[in-house]
């Protein structure tokens, strides 16, 4: 589905995707910058030719987006290690029938249907039932050194506090 025709010329990414998740009404990326300004230029691109294929579908003009997009500098390795399975496991949880606290409950089940289902996420990748193209792991193949080490580490963050505290508390450091 993302692979890359052979006659295009070579790439020059201005980011690496590190992890993704497609919500019903906005979407998460966690991304590398690789070259000066480039998570603005990847941005621009990505959310201006969304807009242009929106708009070419349905014939419409202007954004599709209420306004510019929300970033964060990602400071530290705890904040880092927050991000992975807030970004694609509690993401996904969400969309859980039953919603997060019905997934936090049946974890396994949960997960298994976020690893096979739900496939507008990197979590597949994460899992190992999946292989994007798109996902350069970075960091988190240092982090996180298998596919158990990940649910097990995400299992953790998701069941002993909230993430979504904890990510605020984060914030407000940095």
């Amino acid at each position: 589905m993302f692979e890359r025709p052979s006659s295009w010329p070579e790439r020059q990414p201005l980011t690496r995707i590190l992890c993704w998740t497609l919500m019903p009404n906005h979407f998460h990326l966690l991304l590398e910058e690789t070259e000066e300004g480039g998570i603005a230029k990847f941005m621009q691109r990505l959310c201006g030719s969304m807009s242009m294929h929106f708009n070419a579908k349905y014939k419409e003009k202007g954004s599709i987006f209420q306004g510019g997009y929300k970033s964060r500098t990602v400071a530290s390795d705890n904040y880092m290690r927050l991000l992975a399975p807030y970004v694609m496991v509690k993401n996904v949880f969400e969309l859980y029938p039953g919603g997060l606290q019905k997934a936090l409950k049946e974890f396994e089940k949960a997960w298994q249907w976020g690893a096979n289902s739900y496939e507008f996420s990197s979590l597949p990748e994460y899992a190992g039932t999946r292989s994007w193209p798109v996902i350069e792991k970075g960091i988190f193949e240092e982090m996180f050194t298998d596919e158990s080490s990940f649910k097990k580490h995400a299992k953790e963050i998701l069941s002993s506090r909230s993430i979504s505290d904890d990510i605020k508390i984060l914030l407000l450091e940095t």
